[in-house]
């Protein structure tokens, strides 16, 4: 089924934006929030002296939180104004608030079950706040944010340019726009002519693929455990193969090179 409906999106790219939100409002539905708050591949760096220094009761999603802190690590944000845009079930737009502490955080995310769920598990945090919105058509006047973050979310977004239009358009001049995302490897090339913008200039880039595949064998296991005690037989197969565990296509693909997993800063002009 995954394969199918991963074909069909290719021949038919309008249909990518209404496939995605339909996935992330049925996972939205599924409880186990303590158990998953995160919605990333991971990220583990081979320099262990790298590694992020975590509360112990943050220590059973280092993998994820890591490759936000990649993400958050690369850009100025303590003490701004800061948006994550496809926060998902908020676990890192939660860890950002806490750790890399931001004047302000809002968390933007395309499904409002997703809105709901992040809104309730992270109600502590009082400088943190979760929008329904889309990320082609950002609902924020000109000029608003010092910084943004987008972690493995643009890979389904209908238009991406005119995503990061909107990125130039709400960041401050001089803001900061963190991204971290991955592609098969024969869109690179047509992804790289995106980011040529006028508006901005790349600061940072690197391939962080092999990171990547080194949190997902870390948390292979896991991950099976959790589909098997928690998803419906029917949607095992499925849920394995978007979760990248060990032999699924988008593991084998990141391992061999044929999707490459990037990460990416840039900076608005004044």
């Amino acid at each position: 089924m995954t394969h199918f409906l991963l074909s069909l999106m290719k021949m038919f790219p309008s249909t990518q934006k209404a496939f995605w939100k339909w996935w992330y409002q049925r996972l939205a539905k599924s409880g186990h929030e303590d158990l998953w708050s995160f919605m990333n591949y991971g990220y583990e760096d081979a320099d262990t002296t790298k590694h992020t220094v975590l509360e112990k009761k943050d220590e059973d999603n280092r993998l994820f939180i890591q490759l936000y802190d990649t993400a958050a690590s690369s850009i100025p944000i303590r003490g701004l104004k800061a948006l994550e845009i496809g926060s998902g079930r908020g676990g890192g737009a939660a860890f950002v608030t806490e750790y890399h502490k931001p004047e302000t955080m809002v968390g933007l995310d395309y499904s409002q079950n997703a809105v709901d769920l992040a809104t309730q598990m992270h109600k502590n945090l009082k400088t943190l706040s979760f929008v329904q919105g889309d990320a082609e058509k950002l609902d924020f006047p000109n000029d608003t944010f010092d910084a943004i973050i987008n972690v493995e979310s643009s890979h389904c977004y209908g238009d991406q340019q005119l995503f990061f239009e909107e990125v130039i358009r709400v960041l401050k001049p001089g803001g900061w726009f963190s991204w971290v995302d991955f592609r098969p490897k024969e869109k690179i090339s047509d992804l790289e002519k995106m980011f040529e913008r006028p508006g901005w200039e790349c600061k940072t880039e690197r391939i962080i693929s092999q990171d990547v595949v080194r949190a997902l064998d870390r948390i292979h296991d896991r991950k099976l455990k959790l589909i098997a005690e928690h998803v419906p037989g029917l949607l095992k197969a499925s849920f394995r193969e978007f979760s990248g565990v060990k032999g699924s296509k988008i593991y084998n693909s990141f391992s061999n090179g044929d999707i490459v997993y990037m990460a990416k800063t840039f900076q608005k002009k004044k």
